[in-house]
Order: structure tokens, then sequence, then C-alpha cells
């Protein structure tokens, strides 16, 4: 179920070099994803970046906010409360430069991409 979500971030926000080719491996020899795989603190940082940008891009922030709640409890299923958990890492020195990466990931994907991402998420708690 978060694969979908996952492959358009890929397309959208990802960084070539970590994302792109993994899904596109994934998906040539097709690879079936598990709740065990290894998440990465780049696609944390990916997702933190929703954060920021779609609550301005989407008109429900209810909805927005529960299917982003739900996409962040599936990449930390071990943390209480995953979000706060989330927040607390963006504070951390090493994580800076790895969000800073996906915040100009997601600034040169364009709004428009963006929005699909952030539409997404308003229906993914569905």
């Amino acid at each position: 179920m978060k694969y979908p979500l996952l492959q358009a971030m890929t397309l959208c926000a990802a960084s070539a070099a970590t994302l792109l080719g993994t899904s596109a491996f994934a998906a040539n020899e097709n690879i079936n994803v598990t709740p065990t795989q290894q998440v990465t603190k780049q696609e944390l940082a990916e997702i933190y970046v929703l954060s920021e940008i779609c609550p301005r891009m989407v008109k429900d922030k209810s909805q927005f906010n529960q299917g982003y709640t739900k996409l962040v409890t599936e990449y930390m299923p071990g943390q209480r409360n995953p979000v706060a958990s989330l927040n607390q890492m963006v504070q951390q020195n090493d994580f800076r430069s790895i969000l800073a990466e996906a915040q100009s990931d997601a600034k040169k994907a364009g709004k428009k991409k963006n929005q699909v991402i952030c539409n997404e998420l308003t229906t993914y708690n569905n």
C-alpha cells in the first residue's frame, strides 16, 4: 500500500542517487516491498518536507494530516508518536543536511508534481 506513494515521491521529490535507482531496480525485478525494509534518513526527510509544503497546497488540511500521520506511522512503526519522533529527528545536526537536500529536491520537482503528491496524501488514510 505504501509503495505507490513511495513511487510517486521518488519521481517527484526523491534524490536521484538514492531513490530513483532503487525504485527502478525494484520495478524491473518485481521485488515485493515488505514492512521490514530499512527506512533511510533520506526517505524520512522527504516525508517531513511534505509536512512543510503540503498544508498550503491542499484544501482539506485535516485529511492531509490524517494521511501524513498514516504515512509517517508506516515508515516509523516502532515509535509511539511517529510524527513527534520525526519532528525531533529534524532538529538533529546530522539530519539537517539530508533535510536540506530533500527540500531542494522538492523545490526542483516544482509545484505541479508536489501538488499531485500532496493531493494523494489527502486520500491516503482511506
